[in-house]
């Protein structure tokens, strides 16, 4: 596996509570085009999946819609997977199969109650890359993700008096406990490490702090990952990951994002320990 030593070496260090990146997404993709090699370009594809993600969801919307940056395919490759959605059979193109199904869908159920594009494309994207990234700690990142959404809705369908199976999206051991498990913690404490963090970001009213408490779980979650293994291509894809928090928070208030992040991760940490009324006897 490749070492990138001289590139994370002369890297800033990133800290969540400074909410003015230092380096730019875009810098550092165009920096590591001449270092990566084919499996390791072909595994941070994965991450930059993403933003074609939502792009292909707002050109459904909008052939006009401005566009997210950082994306494997720019507007015309786009363009071409909605316009060819229909006609080629998934595995038969370059484009990932299921961006193409969802072009299909999409015409079917884009005006059905119930049916939201956006947090479907999310979960098509997060089974497709814990399925098909061959890296275990990328494969992980996506996996968290899915079970930490699922995890958060399903409290708060609990607290709503929904039913939980109609919004646990995908499958795996936490979706399979959430639909089943009628337990106050879904039998889910003690199993894996967020639950604690993730059921006081759900109790949090503020939904700005609850969305910094999110990232801020995140962040601590590929600082650990990562803590070992700071030079592999585990590391760039966490710093990817870390400097993507930083960019989205970038345009907030300097001084009181400082402040907030930094009590935020104090927080969490404190409260990592999972609560005794949910300990199993």
């Amino acid at each position: 596996m490749a070492n990138y030593y001289c590139i994370m070496a002369g890297l800033p260090e990133l800290k969540l509570s400074d909410t003015e990146p230092g380096y730019s997404i875009a810098a550092l993709r165009q920096e590591l085009q001449a270092e990566l090699g084919r499996r390791d370009e072909r595994l941070l594809q994965f991450l930059f999946l993403q933003h074609d993600c939502r792009n292909l969801v707002a050109l459904l919307r909008n052939p006009e819609a401005g566009l997210e940056e950082n994306g494997n395919l720019d507007r015309d490759g786009l363009l071409e997977l909605i316009a060819k959605a229909d006609e080629v059979e998934v595995g038969q193109t370059a484009y990932p199969g299921f961006m193409l199904q969802f072009v299909r869908d999409y015409a079917q159920n884009h005006d059905r109650e119930g049916w939201y594009a956006e947090d479907e494309m999310l979960l098509r994207y997060y089974e497709h890359c814990t399925r098909n990234c061959k890296d275990g700690l990328m494969r992980r990142w996506y996996r968290m993700n899915l079970d930490v959404t699922n995890l958060m809705t399903a409290m708060i369908a609990r607290r709503q008096g929904w039913n939980v199976r109609d919004y646990v999206k995908g499958e795996g051991e936490v979706a399979d406990m959430l639909r089943t498990s009628e337990q106050r913690d879904f039998g889910l404490s003690g199993l894996y490490d967020f639950v604690p963090q993730v059921m006081k970001i759900v109790d949090e009213d503020d939904p700005v702090r609850k969305e910094r408490m999110l990232d801020a779980l995140k962040w601590e979650w590929l600082a650990t990952e990562t803590f070992a293994d700071t030079f592999s291509v585990e590391a760039v894809f966490a710093y990817l990951c870390q400097l993507e928090i930083q960019e989205r928070w970038s345009h907030l208030d300097v001084e009181q994002g400082r402040e907030t992040f930094e009590q935020i991760i104090s927080d969490l940490r404190s409260e990592a320990e999972v609560p005794s009324e949910f300990i199993r006897k």
